[in-house]
Parts: structure tokens; C-alpha cells; sequence
């Protein structure tokens, strides 16, 4: 486990420079209006104990992928709206700081005072970011005293702010939100409550690899729905019409329903599926059993059969893994899989069942559903780091942090 801000004690933030990493890449419409300030929100447990704890708070974080310094990508309306969710803090300032290095990120620094917050400009303005450059990273570093990440969204990539800095900067401390996420995540896959079930959804066999081949590993039951179930089931043999396929795969479909079954694990593919000629609103469908699917139509969602039977296995479950949408959920035709499965979740979390949703696409259709994260146990905040790290794989972002119970680091 690795060492938090709570670990490190209110006392060793006082009057310190503290760079925090956060995750600010939140959506904006045609006019740079925040439309979804989920992950701002998220940070402020962390940005309320370093203000707290009298720490001068200087936060970093990326936003979209801008080709150069261009005003569409600035995070000037972030700090417009961090400075109204801090508004309550009367005491606490919050200043937007034009670039993130240099003079200018070096000048609002120097004139922070305990308990003040500054949010620095966006980071991938500069492709040193990205490239995890050396330089590039000293500079920020040179901003602080401590660092902080609390930005599990971007733990999977080793960039200059979340992997690089900690080169030149220690000690680096876990924030609130990135240890709920290590713990969550942790305790579901190495040490859930069974039976434990996971759902895996979204379009490619390929892209899920290695998601299913450690999940293999850890769960009791394995449900398989959206696009990529329909490689499972042409690899048992059965005509799929124009689906989704990977026909490169259908042996290592084959191959790890038979470990599946080896091992004991209840695979779940679809019984019944909603087909239409084309991925459309409005477009007549067709629900047909999967042993009965037209060659000129595309499966599109899960049938009701196979939601009855998924509610079935699912309520013998405590605890239970979703990642990845059943139905092509941003269409209304083919979203009753998506939402039967959401409502499932939210049901058996109010009888202490454990469930945990990981995955962008999974997150989208909670919020095209109006499902507060809070009537799930645990809701991810990353979609690439939240896929890798049930993958098993080791997040550089994280791997860089000192270690719970070890000494307070220096600069290495």
C-alpha cells in the first residue's frame, strides 16, 4: 500500500509547498461551460485537508488533448469553478496561474500563503508532459516541497506530472481519491466477499484480453455481453448475422470458456439479442434468440431472457465487478440491457451488496441514466487506469509513490 496525506499527518503539510496532481479533464460544451464537474468535486476531500492543514496548494492537471497553447484547452473556467465549489472557505484563495513552469508559475507561487490554492495552467499545453521529459519534469517539481497525486485517471501513463516530478520531489503521498481507488479496486479483486461476479461488456475480445484473463483468476462468475459477446458465441458455432467479430479470436474464445468451465466459473453469454439493420434511433429491431439470429441484421443489446437470467446469477452474488456497457446504451433501442443491469446494481447495493464500476463507456451510461455514484459502493474514476489495474498491471503513476510506513523520502 502506499503512503497518504492522512498516513503523513496534518503537521508535515504546514506552511509546505504542496504540488497536487489532480485529474480537472472534465467535459465542456461549445462555449468552454463545465458541463459534468464530477471530477472536480472528487479532488476537494484532499484540497480541503492540505488547506486545512495550512499547506500552500498548488494543483496540476491536464485537460484534452490540445495541439500547442490554444485558449479552447485552457483550464481558466476550472478554477472558475473550483473557486465556487471552495466558495464556503472564506478565508481560502484560489488563483488560476497562466502557465505551469517558468516565471510566471514560480512568481504565484512565491506569493501563496497557508491555506491558499492555485491551479496552474494546463499541462499538455507543453509536449514535454507526455513525453515524461526530465527537464520539464525538475521544473515542476522545483514548484513544491511535497507531491501529491490524486489523479487516478492518469496512473496509467508515466508522464512528466505523475511519474517523472517524483524524480525530483519527495515525499510523494497518495491524495484521498487515489487511495480509495487502490483500496477499492484491491479488496474487489484479491479479497471479495463470494460469490463474486464480474460483468464485462464493450465491443473488441481484444481490448479485454487481459481484463478476462485475470478475472479468470479471481471471480466465480464471468458475464460477457455488448459487441464481444458475439465472438463467443460464433466461436460455439453459431451464426451472428452482420455482428460485431473478431474473427482472430474465436480460438482464444474457445479457449477460455473451456478454462472457465475447468476452473469451476460460471460464463454467462447472451440468450437472447435485439437486432436491427443498422445502428440508428428510430430503426425498426427484432428481438430473436441467439441460435435463431437473420444474416442481414446486427445484435445490438441483450434480450429480456438473458436480463432475467443475469438478475438471476446476480442476486446470489455479494460481491459484483461491471465494466463495460451490454447494448449500444447511446441509442434508446438498444440501452434496455445497459439500464436493466444499472438498476440491478443500485438494487443490490441497498442489500450491502459490493459493486464496483470501472470503465469510461460503464461511467457514461450511469450519467445517461441520472444514477448518482453514490447509489453504488464504489464508482471508478479512471477508464484506462481502472481497465489496466484489473488487468493486474502495475500503474506507473501509483508504482512511484513512497510506500506506506516507510521514511519520509528525498529527492532521488
Amino acid at each position: 500500500m502506499k503512503k497518504t496525506i492522512a498516513q503523513a499527518g496534518r503537521e508535515a503539510f504546514n506552511g509546505k509547498r504542496v504540488l497536487v496532481r489532480v485529474d480537472f479533464n472534465v467535459p465542456q460544451d461549445e462555449t468552454g461551460a463545465i458541463t459534468d464537474d464530477t471530477r472536480i468535486r472528487a479532488a476537494l476531500p484532499t484540497i480541503n485537508f492540505l488547506r486545512d492543514a495550512h499547506a500552500k496548494v498548488v494543483l496540476m492537471s491536464h485537460l484534452g488533448r490540445p495541439k500547442g497553447k490554444t485558449e479552447k484547452y485552457s483550464l481558466r473556467p476550472v478554477a472558475a469553478r473550483l473557486k465556487e465549489l471552495l466558495q464556503k472557505a472564506v478565508s481560502t484563495q484560489v488563483q488560476f496561474v497562466e502557465d505551469c513552469l517558468g516565471e510566471t508559475a514560480r512568481t504565484a507561487v512565491a506569493k501563496l500563503n497557508p491555506g491558499d490554492v492555485c491551479l496552474l495552467e494546463n499541462l499538455r499545453f507543453y509536449p514535454e508532459e507526455e513525453k515524461n521529459d526530465p527537464e520539464f519534469s525538475r521544473q515542476l517539481a522545483s514548484l513544491g516541497q511535497i507531491y501529491v497525486d490524486d489523479a487516478f485517471g492518469t496512473s496509467h501513463r508515466a508522464h512528466a506530472s505523475t511519474e517523472g516530478v517524483t524524480h525530483f520531489l519527495r515525499p510523494a503521498l497518495a491524495g484521498f481519491l487515489l487511495e480509495r481507488e487502490i483500496v477499492m479496486l484491491s479488496e474487489t479483486l484479491n479479497n471479495p466477499a463470494r460469490p463474486f461476479a464480474t460483468i464485462i461488456g464493450g465491443a473488441k475480445v481484444s481490448s479485454k484480453i487481459g481484463v478476462l484473463d485475470h478475472l479468470l483468476k479471481k471471480a466465480d462468475v464471468l458475464i460477457i455481453g455488448g459487441a464481444m459477446a458475439f465472438s463467443f458465441l460464433k466461436a460455439r458455432g453459431l451464426e451472428v448475422g452482420k455482428s460485431l467479430v473478431e474473427n482472430d479470436q474465436l480460438d482464444y474464445c474457445r479457449k477460455l470458456e473451456a478454462e472457465a468451465k475447468a476452473k469451476g466459473i460460471k460464463l454467462v453469454l447472451p440468450l437472447d439479442v435485439v437486432c436491427a439493420a443498422e445502428i440508428k434511433a428510430g430503426v425498426p429491431t427484432t428481438l430473436v434468440s441467439v441460435e435463431n439470429m437473420p444474416n442481414n441484421m446486427i445484435g445490438l443489446d441483450v434480450g429480456p431472457e438473458t436480463i432475467s437470467l443475469i438478475n438471476s446469477v446476480l442476486s446470489e452474488c455479494k460481491t459484483i465487478l461491471w465494466n463495460g456497457p451490454l447494448g449500444v446504451f447511446e441509442v434508446p433501442e438498444f440501452a434496455k440491457g445497459t439500464y436493466a443491469v444499472i438498476d440491478t446494481l443500485v438494487d443490490l447495493t441497498t442489500k450491502k451488496v459490493k459493486t464496483v464500476v470501472g470503465g469510461g463507456d460503464s461511467v457514461a451510461a450511469l450519467q445517461a441514466k441520472s444514477v448518482k455514484e453514490s447509489a453504488l459502493t464504489h464508482v471508478s474514476t479512471g477508464g484506462g487506469a481502472s481497465l489496466e489495474f484489473l488487468e493486474g498491471i502495475e500503474l506507473p503513476g501509483i508504482a512511484c509513490l513512497d510506500e506506506a510506513g516507510a521514511q519520509v523520502g528525498t529527492a532521488r
